[in-house]
């Protein structure tokens, strides 16, 4: 998958990620108060510690910098989502944990998973195919996991496309602990939340087997 080429008038590459990162950091900022249409690219440009002629030396345009905090998102959320799944499991085990890891990663970055969902479709065509790609291989890790479980007769046997049904329902429980944390974080920890949802996603599954 080819990441979209983010204009710059800057040919010193070290430089460029340096002042993209500052650039992300303070959008991300400046997003969760004021959300992205109601940020300007002057409150971004001070934000980050530049000037707005400067923040035009590093980008085209106020939707490339949506482009670039989604796309760092979405590789910080897949480089923690790794980090946790460095234990290799098999079989529901190994399901387990794939879900126990996404729902940890999608607690430590709540604030940025929702500034990714809310504001995505404010994205350019181009930009917006590219994050819901990554958004696809994430939910490909996990439906992999689902296929690993189903093939080693801890869960199923399933269809390709109940795996993939499945695979999704993992994420949207794991978003869910983002998106209605107003009350759901409000009755359970997140160790309880896993094992519940866990339980609801999968045990009728591990009943078929017996």
């Amino acid at each position: 998958m080819q990441k979209k080429k983010v204009p710059s008038m800057v040919k010193d590459e070290q430089l460029i990620q340096i002042r993209r990162e500052q650039l992300i950091k303070g959008a991300v900022k400046l997003f969760k108060e004021k959300g992205f249409h109601r940020t300007t690219t002057r409150e971004m440009a001070k934000e980050a510690g530049f000037s707005i002629g400067t923040l035009y030396e590093y980008i085209g345009s106020k939707e490339d910098v949506l482009y670039l905090v989604c796309d760092s998102i979405y590789e910080e959320v897949r480089t923690r989502l790794d980090a946790h799944l460095a234990k290799q499991e098999a079989g529901m085990d190994r399901l387990k944990q794939v879900i126990a890891s996404l729902f940890k990663v999608m607690d430590e970055m709540q604030d940025e998973v929702l500034i990714m969902y809310q504001e995505a479709k404010s994205l350019p065509k181009e930009s917006l195919s590219y994050v819901l790609k990554k958004e696809a291989e994430m939910t490909g890790l996990v439906e992999s996991a689902v296929r690993e479980a189903s093939e080693a007769g801890s869960i199923g046997p399933l269809d390709p496309m109940e795996m993939e049904i499945l695979a999704n329902n993992i994420m949207v429980a794991g978003q869910m602990w983002t998106f209605r944390r107003w009350t759901v974080q409000r009755t359970c920890t997140l160790e309880e939340y896993t094992a519940v949802q866990s339980r609801l996603l999968l045990s009728s599954l591990a009943a078929e087997t017996k």
